[in-house]
């Protein structure tokens, strides 16, 4: 059953594609809608598009950079993240393009938000992202507005266990950046059995991919830096995953012309 998946990541500052390390240094890449583009056509199963500065500048969704993709009509499923604040920012972002949404600050600040969402678009349209670490061997969660790392209460554990949200996206927050540091501790921690479970941040190696993917509570890689350059980087992991729970690696060509026009 082809039932896991390899979702490339774009992360968004500033209006550009960066290559992010920890989320604190940056390498410009180049426009969004082109990054995503190429990850369609090179075979990615989804594709995350991440706003990191959105929330941090109270400036809402970026409706112009989600025009921009539904005009590529692509056919790889989008999640946007990024400056989603309420129930009306996260349908809006859908109507305008995306399949799906990824949202972390709101969890925690307007759970109600969160439960409305879900009521209109339904839990399959919603991912939890939640940049997490081990602190003295407690489970913690980074706030990137704030700049600190919190336990993550009883009541957020409770909501991912009602199914409000159909995928938690789990980042090493701490190992962003790297190819092989992923945390696979993260995957087996007792706060999240039950979820289904994303896993980003130090997995480009696909041989840290392939021990993330054993585990039946994760049902994807999310990939972001080593994706950005090379076109047949997500056919090469795929194929070194060798494993029959992926759909066999798609890659379509660069360019078709109509001759008879």
């Amino acid at each position: 059953m082809l039932n896991k998946r390899i979702i490339g990541v774009v992360t968004v500052r500033g209006g550009w594609a960066v290559q992010s390390f920890g989320y604190k240094s940056y390498l410009p890449l180049g426009k969004p809608e082109v990054l995503v583009e190429n990850l369609d056509r090179w075979g990615a199963d989804e594709i995350l598009v991440n706003v990191i500065d959105r929330s941090s500048k109270k400036l809402g969704p970026d409706f112009n950079l989600i025009g921009k993709i539904a005009d590529l009509g692509v056919s790889t499923p989008i999640i946007y993240g990024g400056g989603i604040r309420n129930e009306n920012d996260g349908i809006n972002v859908v109507q305008r393009g995306a399949d799906r949404i990824s949202i972390n600050n709101m969890l925690f600040e307007s759970q109600d938000s969160v439960c409305k969402i879900s009521d209109n678009l339904g839990s399959q349209a919603i991912i939890a992202s939640l940049p997490l670490s081990f602190i003295d061997g407690q489970l913690q969660h980074y706030n990137y507005i704030t700049r600190k790392s919190v336990d993550i209460s009883s009541e957020i554990i409770a909501l991912f266990r009602t199914k409000i949200v159909s995928e938690l996206m789990i980042s090493d927050w701490m190992n962003e950046g790297s190819l092989d540091r992923f945390n696979i501790d993260l995957i087996k921690s007792r706060e999240l059995i039950g979820s289904k479970l994303i896993a980003f941040g130090g997995a480009g190696d696909p041989r840290v991919g392939k021990k993330i993917m054993e585990y039946n509570n994760v049902s994807a890689v999310a990939i972001g830096n080593p994706f950005s350059y090379k076109e047949h980087a997500i056919q090469n992991y795929s194929n070194q995953l060798n494993a029959d729970f992926l759909r066999p690696p798609y890659f379509r060509d660069e360019l078709t012309y109509d001759w008879n026009q």
